[in-house]
């Protein structure tokens, strides 16, 4: 039976991840284009694979049409925006999630994130590194409002965070836990309140149709003129026009971007500016969380074709 697995980092410093796959009888097939599989690429190598551990490479219905043998996907994280899910289902493919393995490092990276841009850690590096000694004033982040929009598993990491730093936390969640976020100090809020109040606002919901471009515009000028917005989850959550021009124009303090719609952005004016920290979409990328995740993928992969 031969999988595919085409995430780089799978395995990078684990063999345990690939070992599970091995020993339960699997030909393992490797991603060796050096990045992510192009639509073309990813059909040439499912067309022989009942399973595939999957990153962010374009699982769509073209590519589907040319895996008959397809039976399950173990998706390696737990972003599905890159799947088509409904020929999935139609088809009776497994499709799993990676859940809670990279939470921890995400919701160290947000935070991070949050401090860096708050305190313009990296401006201020790169004065010193022309010995300009200048003091650079900056922000708190001590006993300040946060906003989360999600309060999954890498929102309730945050959050947990957040409390070290006293700060009050808001949050917005459609599939709100209630007593969760009673023992744990939680105010629920609707959007809308959280751009108006927060003073960091950070995005931890998955791409959907209702969650595409909720930050745009409109909701960019709601914020204060000091609010630091982070998003670690999806590029399309946010408007990235309406952002660059916010951030280029000082509308809001600053940004910190781990995903774009397209990655890297084709617009290279993001790499003008000194109020945005970007990032390669690597906000899991631990040894730890990696780890995590390739043995669960693993996991997920043969239990599904197993069934």
């Amino acid at each position: 039976m031969k999988v595919l697995v085409t995430p780089r980092s799978y395995g990078k410093t684990d063999p345990t991840a690939f070992k599970i796959l091995e020993d339960a009888g699997f030909e393992v097939i490797r991603n060796d284009t050096g990045g992510i599989m192009t639509v073309q690429q990813l059909a040439q190598a499912l067309s022989g694979c009942e399973g595939v551990v999957l990153g962010v490479d374009p699982l769509n219905a073209d590519v589907l049409a040319a895996a008959p043998g397809l039976r399950a996907v173990a998706k390696y994280g737990v972003g599905t925006d890159n799947i088509d899910l409904s020929e999935c289902e139609r088809r009776g493919i497994k499709v799993s999630k990676t859940v809670g393995a990279n939470a921890n490092a995400v919701a160290d990276y947000a935070f991070m994130l949050m401090l860096a841009v708050a305190r313009k850690a990296l401006p201020i590096d790169a004065m010193c590194r022309k010995a300009d000694w200048s003091k650079t004033s900056s922000i708190d982040v001590y006993g300040k409002t946060l906003g989360l929009i999600g309060l999954g598993a890498i929102g309730r990491g945050v959050a947990k965070r957040a409390k070290g730093f006293d700060m009050r936390v808001l949050a917005y969640d459609p599939f709100w836990d209630d007593e969760y976020a009673r023992s744990n100090g939680i105010e629920q809020a609707q959007p809308e309140e959280i751009y108006r109040v927060c003073d960091f606002i950070s995005l931890h919901v998955p791409l959907t149709e209702t969650t595409r471009n909720m930050i745009a515009v409109k909701e960019l000028d709601m914020m204060k003129a000091e609010c630091i917005i982070v998003n670690t989850a999806r590029g399309g959550i946010i408007n990235e026009d309406a952002l660059l021009n916010a951030l280029q124009h000082n509308r809001i303090y600053g940004a910190g971007i781990d995903a774009f719609e397209e990655e890297p952005p084709t617009n290279r004016a993001w790499f003008g500016l000194d109020n945005v920290i970007l990032g390669s979409h690597c906000a899991a990328s631990t040894a730890g969380a990696t780890e995590a995740m390739g043995r669960m993928a693993a996991e997920n992969l043969v239990r599904d074709l197993n069934l």
